[in-house]
């Protein structure tokens, strides 16, 4: 079982796609969680999901925790699958309790209120192709599958 969330080849789209998710979501996560980039920090975060969403305080903080954990893991390439499944997991919830009403596109001029689903559309696209190629080359994925014969 382990070898096969392990395995991936040395290909650089799933390098790429990890590493570019990665960075997004580190930055996500740190926002959400130490208020870095402008963010409001994870007090403030779980209030939001907790009392505006709806979500229970566990769920709230699995969901910031796939964010930067997920990020980070995805950026050194460390079980790459199950992180790109967590944040897959976390944009196709927010489509569906928050964003899916405002339709396709975000509200890049701010007179209209809500953003749609686009960015999590392409988040869940990069995550796939992690799930299903792996982390690829240059992580530790590819390194630990090598020493356990994957």
């Amino acid at each position: 079982m382990l070898s096969q969330i392990l395995a991936t080849d040395s290909n650089w789209v799933p390098t790429l796609a990890r590493i570019i998710l990665g960075i997004i979501f580190f930055a996500h996560g740190s926002q959400k969680v130490f208020g870095w980039f402008g963010g409001s920090g994870l007090r403030q975060t779980l209030r939001t999901l907790t009392e505006f969403v709806g979500l229970p305080s566990i769920i709230a903080l699995a969901a910031v925790g796939s964010e930067l954990v997920g990020g980070v893991a995805l950026i050194v390439g460390f079980l790459g699958r199950i992180s790109a499944l967590g944040i897959a997991l976390n944009m196709l919830a927010a489509i569906f309790m928050v964003h899916g009403k405002y339709g396709l596109f975000m509200n890049w001029f701010g007179d209209r209120k809500g953003h749609g689903i686009e960015y999590h559309l392409l988040a869940i696209a990069l995550a796939i192709e992690i799930i299903a190629k792996g982390a690829g080359a240059f992580s530790l994925d590819r390194l630990l599958s090598s020493w356990i014969g994957a």
